[in-house]
């Protein structure tokens, strides 16, 4: 298991980044989905809690199997997807994300919002957290996203809100920028699979950097887009680009809603959490005193090789498909 703090500051508040922080997500979906690949929402309804309250569960599968490298889509089925289930509480949230083909891998996000530039160090003292956790800073202007991401336009040395007049952050942005509030976000990486873990959750907390850059800068970036949205008319906005972003990707289920009646939790914690066990399940033993069958015989006698004439062939146990390529 690997934890780490992030914290990454905007130029918004608190009240202000709820809206952006929906619009983003919507917008970013639909603009990273193409058919077959990208995000599915299974799931989007209110939640009540008996610690945080009303809240907002959704449900999404990522679809990334052609985002593979070569080597990987050779093992890794077609079906391969990442499911993300969240609790929106704001300004509190939890996020967790498993895998359909690696069980002993997962992501737990939970994510506190503040009106200040990262000053807090006591602000998951409520959490189980390590002493000696790392806390990464993440600079959405000259932190540098990875360059298939890069647009000009979201590039925030050189973009200025019309709306809002702010924008063109200098070096010493968080020190001078009024108003300006941070995200807090404690991730916990786990891929128990020994000989593994270490590079491979170092290698995904360098991939959640990448998206928490990516979408911070977004969410700014596109501030006029949505600075004047209500919060009806941003879940409207959502609704639509939902249904949008599962047909672009070949998905077509009913059309997704927002009910009015909230889900109950059921039980005492914050919100269901992701599995840690990771024993194997416990199925049916095979009863002791069943004869064993035998699937080849005691013994292969070959035919004799000074018989030249012999027509004799050892059976094919394996065969390949005259269709299969290497990659």
């Amino acid at each position: 298991m690997l934890m780490k703090e992030y914290r990454i500051c905007m130029p918004l508040t608190v009240e202000e980044y709820r809206i952006g922080q929906l619009y983003m997500i919507s917008k970013h979906s639909l603009e990273q989905s193409e058919r077959g690949e990208g995000v599915e929402v299974v799931q989007n309804e209110p939640y009540e809690d008996p610690t945080h309250g009303l809240g907002q569960f959704t449900e999404k599968r990522v679809y990334l199997n052609n985002k593979l490298p070569s080597w990987a889509r050779a093992v890794v089925p077609k079906i391969f997807y990442v499911t993300e289930k969240a609790w929106n509480y704001y300004p509190h949230t939890i996020t967790e994300y498993t895998c359909s083909f690696l069980p002993k891998f997962s992501i737990h996000i939970e994510t506190k919002y503040e009106d200040n530039k990262g000053s807090n160090d006591n602000i998951f003292d409520s959490l189980e957290k390590d002493e000696a956790t790392e806390v990464c800073s993440v600079d959405i202007a000259y932190d540098e996203v990875p360059e298939r991401h890069y647009k000009e336009s979201e590039d925030l040395r050189y973009f200025r809100s019309e709306k809002t007049l702010r924008g063109m952050l200098q070096e010493d942005w968080r020190d001078t920028q009024d108003p300006i509030m941070c995200s807090y976000k404690l991730v916990t990486v786990k891929f128990e699979v020994w000989g593994l873990q270490t590079r491979v959750e170092q290698f995904v907390h360098k991939m959640v950097k990448d998206v928490l850059l990516l979408g911070h800068k977004q969410a700014f970036s596109w501030v006029d887009e949505w600075i004047d949205m209500t919060m009806d008319e941003v879940r409207e906005y959502e609704r639509v680009t939902q249904e949008a972003t599962n047909k672009k990707i070949g998905s077509f289920p009913p059309a997704i809603t927002i009910s009015q009646n909230p889900l109950v939790s059921c039980g005492t914690s914050s919100a269901p959490t992701t599995p840690l066990c990771t024993e194997a399940p416990d199925f049916l033993p095979v009863p002791k005193d069943w004869p064993r069958k035998k699937s080849a015989p005691e013994t292969l006698t070959l035919p004799d090789p000074a018989r030249r004439g012999s027509s004799y062939r050892l059976p094919s146990l394996f065969f390949w498909p005259s269709s299969t390529q290497n990659e």
